[in-house]
């Protein structure tokens, strides 16, 4: 039985949920999210509140069960509230700047390094080196976030580099000299 797939999950009253099918629409304040569930998955909303059922007790359907009811939850909390990631850039010289909806970064390369994020989701720079990705789709905002750091992770000698906000990197001694 899977502990995650049982749960109901509670809709805001800003949001509305539309069930069609295997099909689910959400829609809310920030934006509207839509998702096909897995075979044998189904999801009843009234009064609310939205149930995920699965119509066997097959290992794959079991195993897809807490997984409808997660983009599901992620969706409701999406439209509602929203999801953002927050990067950290260190380095002398390093900067970040957005340009439109491009974010053009000077990280130590020979050029400097442009990111266009996808549709619905939303970048910020605040004081030339803290990058703030939102958006209500949790997977393409920790998509853009992981394509943004992938630029440029940090390094384990100086540190130097993209990071995610409070990641520890951890450090490696230098060569010694003689």
């Amino acid at each position: 039985m899977s502990r995650i797939g049982e749960r109901t999950i509670d809709v805001p009253d800003a949001v509305t949920v539309t069930v069609n099918g295997s099909s689910v629409a959400v829609k809310g304040p920030k934006g509207e999210l839509s998702v096909d569930l897995p075979a044998g998955i189904s999801a009843t909303a009234q009064d609310k509140v939205i149930e995920i059922a699965r119509a066997d007790d097959l290992d794959r359907t079991r195993s897809f069960h807490g997984l409808g009811r997660s983009l599901v939850a992620n969706m409701v909390e999406g439209v509602s509230k929203g999801f953002s990631k927050e990067l950290e850039i260190q380095g002398v010289g390093y900067k970040a700047a957005v340009e439109g909806r491009k974010l053009t970064m000077s990280v130590g390369l020979s050029h400097q390094v442009e990111f266009e994020p996808p549709e619905g989701v939303v970048i910020e720079v605040n004081k030339n080196t803290q990058i703030r990705v939102s958006g209500p789709d949790k997977q393409k905002v920790g998509d853009a976030a992981a394509r943004i750091r992938a630029f440029k992770p940090a390094e384990p000698y100086k540190g130097k580099g993209l990071r995610y906000k409070n990641e520890y990197v951890r450090r490696k001694v230098g060569k010694t000299v003689a």
